[in-house]
């Protein structure tokens, strides 16, 4: 017989494992300095993106980025940075035998050319990074991906779903043993493939995915601070990716997808995608579960299917959150910059105990 609808009794407090975040984009300098807090004081590790300008293309790269932000860390805190690799056409195989001997270096990551911010060297053709891939295969270096294509005849809100098709499909066939992570998944048509693949493939969901459909970029206006790649899609297709992040797969996992720009990077007339939640992270995804009257699987979710995905343990500390509801400032600094997170002005309804 099917589940019925889940109806707990009202919860005012959540004592979680400390969860990691398994999709973070950091950035460098004063940026870096302004955001790694929000971060580490939510979660013991998080995969940083390599997207930097220039690129995080090497080791040596990836090590030297690593050590800026254990930097920028407040003092005493707890965080351990994993770091991925931007994958190239001209990368090599010998850079994965490095990454492999690095063990801060967990994962290589794929951008598209030009799919997003800083991608611009990113790979055109994806069979000339196959020997890559071969020995991320027999080494066990998983691939993180940006599932989208960049054909300007495929439009933009389709582009996930024909990445499925034309390039992630392949990918599983020519390399069945190689782990690969969908990253911020936004279609229903990427939870139903995830779900049926083999257990080499897994997927992140981001809040602001779960929490927005494409609409919010409209409401009363031109709402650039809701701007991001993947975009924002349909209602159904959030109500998928609630079902998949909710429903107790060990497929999904929390994937922040934090991303800060500048205001003046975001508000002008080509302005940049990615919204800023790690001010807020957990508990704009315990709204989410509460919503869905599924709270007691935001554990897993959030500090268990990561983990067990990436081979590495779980983390043995804990986390408190509280029902209780508190205001997102309107901006935050970085440097002589401020920038918008989600939430601005507005109210977050729970609260990461200190």
């Amino acid at each position: 017989m099917a589940d019925g609808p889940r109806h707990p009794a009202p919860v005012t407090h959540i004592s979680l494992v400390r969860p990691d975040d398994w999709h973070v984009h950091l950035r460098d300098g004063a940026m870096l300095a302004a955001v790694v807090p929000d971060t580490a004081r939510r979660f013991a590790r998080a995969i940083v993106m390599p997207n930097l300008d220039p690129p995080v293309r090497t080791v040596a790269e990836a090590l030297a980025y690593r050590a800026r932000i254990l930097s920028a860390l407040p003092a005493g805190a707890s965080f351990q940075p994993l770091m991925t690799l931007f994958l190239t056409e001209a990368m090599r195989p010998h850079e994965i035998a490095r990454a492999h001997a690095a063990k801060a270096v967990l994962a290589v990551k794929y951008y598209p050319a030009g799919a997003t911010t800083h991608a611009a060297q990113g790979v055109r053709d994806l069979t000339r990074c196959y020997p890559v891939l071969a020995a991320m295969e027999r080494l066990d270096v998983p691939l993180l991906l940006h599932g989208e294509v960049t054909d300007p005849a495929v439009d933009a809100f389709d582009r996930e779903a024909v990445f499925l098709e034309r390039h992630l499909l392949p990918l599983t066939r020519a390399f069945p043993g190689l782990r690969m992570v969908l990253e911020h998944i936004t279609t229903r048509a990427a939870v139903e493939f995830v779900s049926a693949s083999p257990d080499t493939l897994a997927a992140t969901i981001t809040a602001h995915h779960l929490l927005l459909d494409r609409n919010a970029m409209f409401t009363g206006g031109l709402r650039p601070h809701h701007y991001c790649l993947p975009l924002l899609k349909r209602a159904h297709h959030r109500a998928a990716l609630v079902a998949a992040a909710t429903g107790g797969s060990r497929k999904f996992f929390l994937g922040t997808d934090s991303a800060p720009h500048p205001r003046h990077a975001k508000e002008s007339s080509c302005g940049c995608a990615g919204i800023y939640t790690a001010h807020a992270a957990l508990e704009l995804y315990a709204e989410v579960f509460e919503g869905a009257h599924a709270l007691d699987r935001l554990e897993g979710f959030a500090s268990c299917n990561g983990p067990d995905f990436y081979r590495l343990p779980r983390n043995q500390d804990r986390v408190t959150l509280i029902k209780e509801p508190w205001q997102v400032p309107s901006t935050k600094a970085a440097g002589a910059d401020v920038f918008v997170p989600l939430r601005a002005g507005e109210v977050v309804a729970w609260r990461l105990a200190d």
